[in-house]
């Protein structure tokens, strides 16, 4: 098969083991991308005058055959191809002869690859967001059926003060959908399509920049073409540093689910189909997924911060570091995904073990509400501090079902306001359906039926 810079030489076999690396494994990923991304470009080129009614005929049931093909496993890439690009090159020429040795004109293998991680990352952040709404579904369910279960809040890892664990639940809610929101911002900063840009300085031809974004569901072009090679990197970048902030959140829940199905402390019970065991010790049910989540969330931040270090010190121009940042992208992203996924089963099946949650609280946890009860009967709240602070013995407990009735400020164990989660969920979820739909139309109408772009990993 020929390389799309072939000129008459043979690459030495350690200088192309080094530089093709292990593009043409991820570029599997990317094909239904490439394919919507080359139709687009192919209807273009017909549309100016630079191809003709039977080339577009060709082109068209070339590319569509290349993508009913890799839908059925049968289409591959080579070591020898370097890349998905190549590989559908050379197959389109042997499906659409001379007519797929046109498809390149006036587009560089940069736009091309530009666009095709463009469209992956769009069609990913949609599918990514989908998720989180789903695990947003199963954390306000779990929060507004168990509203009314107390649960020890604690700091400094020591108990504190009373809490809910509907409270706790939703904590967690509204910070991912904080999370998420971000990353549903970022959609409009990846939405701009850079075909057309050719290697960064675009090209002598009457090219229609607009109509391939139009054919590709884009909301603008991105403008200049300069920028388009700048962006490499910096938009993969971005999308893994929005993605960090809701593994944070995740991993941070990770270990509280971990920390609370302790047996010492015994508040909430991980189903056995969740749990992995021991080669050696039989009792053990060990919280494996759990723990996987915060390794996979400290490697997403560090995923962002390896294409950060690839391209930062890059002068403008391509430059084939940028082929590096690939991998992380979508090892980043796919971890991502399987973390939202893995939490929202989790909280679907997490049990609550209110008895053991009851018997946590001891008197110190009311020791708080205790001066403020001597506030209410006229003591400063330094003198009443001190007082329980010193004589603890004389203030006894109190209920926990009436310490979470006494919180009724917004936002609180006993007035929680689930509402808020509710409505911001409702929202972002027709936000995104909406995306999707307008995408959607726009890549059936040019490829002739849905397709999805974000090809999974498994």
């Amino acid at each position: 098969m020929s390389k799309l810079w072939a000129k008459g030489y043979e690459l030495d076999a350690l200088v192309e083991d080094f530089t093709v690396g292990e593009d043409y494994r991820l570029d599997h990923r990317l094909i239904p991308a490439d394919v919507a991304g080359s139709l687009a470009h192919a209807t273009m080129l017909h549309h100016v005058g630079l191809l003709k009614d039977d080339e577009l005929k060709a082109l068209r049931h070339g590319l569509l055959t290349i993508l009913k093909e890799h839908a059925e496993g049968s289409f591959t890439i080579q070591k020898s191809d370097e890349d998905g690009h190549t590989a559908i090159e050379n197959r389109l020429v042997e499906l659409a002869g001379d007519a797929g040795k046109r498809i390149h004109l006036g587009r560089s293998r940069n736009d091309q690859v530009l666009t095709v991680t463009r469209l992956w990352m769009r069609s990913y952040l949609l599918d990514y967001v989908d998720s989180g709404c789903h695990t947003l579904e199963a954390l306000l369910k779990f929060a507004q059926e168990h509203r009314n279960v107390p649960m020890p809040g604690r700091t400094h890892m020591q108990p504190a003060m009373p809490s809910s664990v509907g409270l706790w639940a939703a904590g967690f809610g509204e910070q991912l959908l904080d999370d998420l929101r971000n990353a549903a911002r970022l959609f409009s900063y990846i939405d701009q399509c850079p075909l057309g840009s050719g290697a960064g300085y675009g090209t002598p031809l009457p090219l229609d920049r607009e109509m391939t974004a139009g054919l590709l569901g884009f909301g603008r072009i991105q403008n200049n073409v300069t920028y388009a090679g700048l962006s490499r990197g910096k938009f993969a970048s971005a999308l893994l540093e929005s993605l960090d902030q809701a593994a944070i959140t995740l991993s941070k829940l990770a270990c509280d689910l971990i920390l609370f199905a302790l047996p010492e402390f015994g508040w909430f019970r991980l189903p056995q189909d969740l749990c992995t065991g021991s080669s050696i010790m039989p009792q053990k049910r060990n919280p494996d997924g759990l723990e996987l989540m915060r390794s996979k969330a400290a490697s997403i931040g560090a995923r962002a911060g390896e294409i950060k270090s690839i391209i930062r010190s890059l002068p403008s121009g391509y430059n084939r570091d940028y082929q590096d940042t690939k991998g992380p992208m979508l090892r980043g992203a796919d971890d991502s995904l399987a973390m939202m996924e893995v939490a929202a089963l989790t909280m679907e099946k997490l049990e609550v073990q209110e008895e053991n949650l009851l018997s946590s609280f001891h008197d110190g946890v009311f020791a708080t509400d205790a001066a403020i009860a001597l506030v209410a009967d006229g003591m400063t709240f330094r003198d009443a501090y001190r007082e329980v602070g010193t004589h603890p013995e004389r203030f006894g407990g109190k209920n926990p079902h009436e310490a979470i009735v006494d919180r009724t400020s917004s936002g609180t164990a006993g007035n929680p306001h689930f509402d808020v989660l509710s409505q911001g969920l409702k929202d972002l979820h027709n936000e995104n359906l909406q995306r999707q739909k307008t995408i959607g139309a726009a890549l059936k109408s040019l490829l002739g039926e849905e397709v999805p772009l974000h090809f999974p990993l498994r």
